[in-house]
């Protein structure tokens, strides 16, 4: 299914907690010298225009990112992701542009680090290859389905990954590839950094694919989600999102035990805002 376009939700509460987490998640592997390769499955255009376009149909970055990138009591955790936002809106006292994944992800790029971005959407891919023409070769474009295309790219020569996989899960197909592409990759690179998004949403699906992931063998998980309103009494709409991270950094769940009060307090929308968080090591 190729009607989904980001660009509608660029900068809204679910793109906060997934690129402070991306943010969190680079920021470690980039404590030591070693390269690393950044794989995302679902890259997007790469950057999005809070301006004109889709993200002014219904402007949820009002209640995301721009309820924080101005704030001078940021905690830690979160000041270099804000700091990324902030970059790409230089000079301006207004949000005029929010980075996807792959700008987040070259934000925090060495020299040595390379950037692997799946897209499928026609549109997008053309768009992201444009966004990125001038890297040259520290970041390759393919328009192509990321969950059929991990086997090309894992395990990566450097063997020190992260992949985000953050489909639209339009197609409820998308929470059974989730699982299979996990168990894939677990078994091509077993040490890797892989980062799932996903919605909240009044679906079984969700629960279905959170249990099933808790269950493939790895040597430790981390889930986080971050609840900004309660759940619609029609069922419709999405009322929050989380990121499930295998293999995470010892220090990740004590930076997201600061970070996550901290959006639930800025970001939430009514008394069922909340979080939770929980890990598992081998």
């Amino acid at each position: 299914m190729l009607s989904y376009r980001h660009a509608f939700h660029a900068g809204n509460h679910a793109d906060v907690l997934k690129h402070a987490v991306e943010v969190l998640l680079l920021d470690y592997l980039n404590q030591k010298e070693k390269p690393w390769w950044y794989i995302d499955t679902h890259a997007g255009a790469g950057v999005y225009s809070l301006t004109e376009g889709y993200a002014t149909k219904n402007a949820e970055f009002e209640t995301g990112i721009a309820r924080i990138w101005q704030r001078n009591d940021l905690p830690t955790g979160l000041e270099k992701y804000v700091q990324l936002v902030k970059t790409l809106n230089a000079g301006q006292d207004h949000l005029m542009f929010y980075p996807g994944s792959p700008f987040v992800a070259q934000g925090l790029q060495r020299f040595d680090d390379k950037l692997r971005l799946f897209e499928l959407h026609t549109s997008d891919a053309k768009l992201l290859a444009d966004n990125f023409a001038s890297v040259g070769k520290r970041a390759q474009v393919i328009h192509a389905d990321g969950f059929a295309s991990i086997k090309g790219v894992l395990p990566p020569p450097p063997r020190r990954s992260l992949m985000l996989i953050d489909p639209p899960y339009e197609d409820k197909h998308d929470y059974v590839r989730v699982v299979d592409t996990m168990k894939l990759a677990l078994e091509r690179f077993a040490t890797g950094v892989y980062a799932i998004w996903y919605p909240q949403l009044a679906r079984v699906e969700v629960k279905e694919m959170l249990d099933k992931l808790k269950k493939i063998p790895c040597k430790g998980w981390l889930h986080v989600s971050l609840t900004v309103q309660s759940p619609s009494l029609d069922g419709f709409g999405m009322h929050g999102s989380g990121m499930f991270v295998f293999n995470p950094p010892w220090t990740l769940a004590s930076e997201l035990d600061t970070i996550m009060p901290y959006l639930v307090k800025h970001l939430g929308l009514d008394s069922g805002a909340r979080y939770t968080l929980e890990q598992q090591s081998a």
